[in-house]
């Protein structure tokens, strides 16, 4: 209850400091080219993504952005998204529901994307995300149709999925008690073809998809088969992180964007660091968060 209210006034004290998102211009069509921008979207979290994709497209020329409601937006939401982003698509979560993944967690989050990817680049943002300067590397990747993802350390690269494996299996066991993505990484090399694939430590909270990049089967049967193994934990929240790091992993081409140049919050190097996940941790710690949000809508104001 306490952590509720907390959240509930941070986002208020937020949400005077951060008004004059307002007063910014649209989203517009910016290329030609198939890229879009996809996030799943909750009611409360409103103005913090058009501050995330407002100082995204400023850096990134985008043609679409998809919004997949989770079921808690409302008419006045909706109304407000398609005044600031004109080239918003907006669908529910419930059609990309798949009965044999997992639901919820933003599991149709990850499905929508395999789906997109089939006409798009893709690059899934979050809403407690900030682009503060070029994302030359992201500009690169779009340009290639190459994936990435935003990473957890400094100079890590995509890896052999059984080299993580014993790694988890050594530091922490191997065990169905922890938190599920630990389980899940523990558990990599049971897989029938676990030699074979690749994993990466990233987060999915930014990463970008080629187009025609992602296969559908692969999230499904992947999904299925860790699920043999570890039960009902596949269920619980952070399941599709893992699956989001397995799917980037094992692209055709992908890549880590260097750290902490693309960081979250507890380990950004300001003025270094070009684009920030504000992760719950750390996103209302002093005012680094709304201060820096109101200095790129002050930039998108006068642009």
């Amino acid at each position: 209850m306490f952590y509720s209210l907390k959240d509930k006034l941070n986002r208020y004290l937020f949400s005077l400091a951060c008004r004059q998102i307002d007063q910014t211009p649209p989203i517009v069509k910016s290329t030609d080219k198939p890229v879009a921008v996809l996030t799943q979207l909750q009611h409360k979290d409103v103005l913090m993504f058009l501050i995330a994709a407002k100082s995204f497209a400023k850096r990134v020329p985008l043609s679409k952005v998809i919004i997949i409601n989770d079921g808690s937006l409302d008419q006045d939401d909706i109304s407000r998204l398609k005044q600031h982003i004109p080239v918003a698509d907006i669908y529910d979560a419930v059609n990309y529901a798949e009965p044999a993944c997992p639901s919820r967690g933003c599991w149709e989050r990850l499905l929508a994307i395999a789906h997109f990817t089939n006409d798009y680049y893709v690059i899934q943002l979050d809403s407690d995300t900030l682009t503060l300067s070029a994302l030359d590397e992201v500009n690169k990747h779009i340009e290639t149709n190459t994936g990435f993802i935003i990473g957890t350390w400094d100079d890590q690269e995509i890896e052999p999925m059984d080299v993580c494996s014993e790694r988890v299996q050594k530091n922490v066991g191997k065990s169905l008690n922890g938190h599920v993505q630990m389980v899940a990484e523990a558990y990599f090399s049971e897989l029938k073809n676990s030699v074979n694939l690749n994993y990466v430590r990233g987060c999915a909270g930014f990463s970008g998809f080629p187009k025609g990049g992602i296969n559908k089967e692969f999230i499904v049967e992947f999904s299925t088969e860790i699920e043999k193994l570890i039960g009902s934990k596949w269920h619980e929240w952070g399941s599709e992180q893992v699956m989001t790091n397995v799917t980037v992993a094992n692209l055709d081409k992908a890549a880590v964007l260097p750290h902490p140049k693309y960081s979250d919050c507890n380990k950004m190097k300001l003025p270094y660091t070009c684009f920030v996940h504000f992760i719950g941790d750390c996103r209302f710690k002093a005012n680094t968060y709304p201060n820096l949000a109101k200095a790129e809508i002050w930039k998108l104001i006068n642009s």
